[in-house]
């Protein structure tokens, strides 16, 4: 009976220790946070790398102040405050630092649960805005932001993601506007659904 329960452990071990500790080889999901909506699909590329391609929705608001918006109704300038939504497409190479040591204190690793670093970069079209002024427009854009962040499951499909960077952002010639250039900020908190 002994010599059957030391195989069987041993059987055990060896099947635990041939099992990759690995990135989720595709995975679909969508999240939703404060300041939008996105459908995202996560690639495997190695064992701790993933390539995130996202679409979506980027939001925003604000107060358009004194002298600076015109009522042609009242033919008065005043202030309105303003919201408005619009594309956003982002490619994002994801590398997954800690999934071994998670996996060796018996904590979640599916669905890329794990801490990471990844390089965020995004493209603002100049498609379509969805908002409560007609006259508001973005101006396409594209930024380059080196992040660190994590992903947590909540129960089997649900997850969340926070995380934080700063970077570069190009704002592109555009309606009046002059290229420019300055730092970017990636800041975001997440939660999400995956299929």
């Amino acid at each position: 009976m002994k010599k059957i329960l030391i195989a069987l452990f041993a059987s055990f071990a060896l099947i635990t220790e041939a099992q990759e500790i690995s990135v989720e080889k595709s995975l679909f999901s969508v999240q939703t946070g404060l300041m939008g909506i996105w459908v995202q699909h996560e690639a495997r590329l190695s064992n701790t790398i993933a390539l995130r391609s996202e679409v979506g929705f980027d939001s925003g608001f604000g107060v358009v102040g004194s002298n600076s918006y015109y009522d042609s109704k009242t033919q008065t300038f005043g202030s309105k405050f303003v919201f408005l939504m619009a594309p956003v497409l982002t490619v994002e190479p994801r590398f997954y630092y800690n999934l071994k040591s998670r996996n060796a204190k018996l904590k979640r690793i599916d669905n890329n649960s794990g801490n990471f670093l990844s390089l965020h970069t995004n493209f603002h079209p100049d498609w379509f805005v969805i908002s409560n002024d007609k006259d508001v427009f973005v101006r396409s854009d594209l930024s380059v932001i080196p992040t660190w962040g994590i992903r947590r499951n909540i129960g089997q499909h649900f997850n969340y993601e926070a995380g934080g960077g700063i970077g570069y952002k190009y704002l592109f010639s555009q309606k009046g506007y002059s290229a420019s250039g300055g730092v970017a900020f990636n800041i975001h908190l997440r939660i999400g659904y995956t299929f």
